[in-house]
């Protein structure tokens, strides 16, 4: 994936400014995925929000949850795609974490990936390395280079 920073908008290029934001998308009664934010500034004309300490919950199926955390990012409102930048963390509901410096969301194909440095820990394992690319829906994950791993026999200790 390519990373790409989040374009620079000023408060006067925003439609909207909103503070302390909480937006949840339902489809077909089944929570998808929800917002929050500190901050948000609305540009209509690209159709992007820019965001400020921002966390978002994904909803995959099977009652998995992914968590994603940052501390700027934009939102395509059309397509959900989300691009998130500074201490970047996801958390999932099966106990996996991850940290990096910048993350893509892809909203329709449930996919997250970066071109930075990765670390992912589990119970009983431990990955570093360079890019990544996770499937949310089938439950995998690639790093794509300066793989490292760590095995913890007995889990956490």
């Amino acid at each position: 994936m390519e990373e790409k920073a989040p374009p620079q908008f000023s408060a006067d290029d925003a439609k909207m400014v909103l503070e302390k934001v909480h937006f949840v998308e339902d489809k077909e009664g089944r929570k998808t995925w929800e917002l929050e934010a500190k901050s948000v500034q609305q540009n209509r004309e690209e159709n992007l929000m820019m965001l400020q300490d921002v966390k978002v919950t994904v909803y995959a199926e099977g009652g998995r949850t992914f968590t994603i955390s940052g501390r700027e990012g934009k939102v395509n409102l059309d397509s959900k795609d989300m691009e998130l930048v500074g201490d970047v963390m996801v958390a999932s509901s099966d106990g996996y974490h991850l940290r990096t410096r910048s993350v893509s969301y892809r909203h329709e194909e449930k996919k997250v990936g970066t071109s930075d440095v990765v670390e992912i820990e589990g119970d009983q394992i431990r990955v570093t390395g360079r890019g990544m690319l996770v499937d949310m829906e089938a439950r995998t994950f690639r790093i794509l280079d300066q793989v490292k791993t760590q095995i913890r026999w007995g889990g956490k200790g």
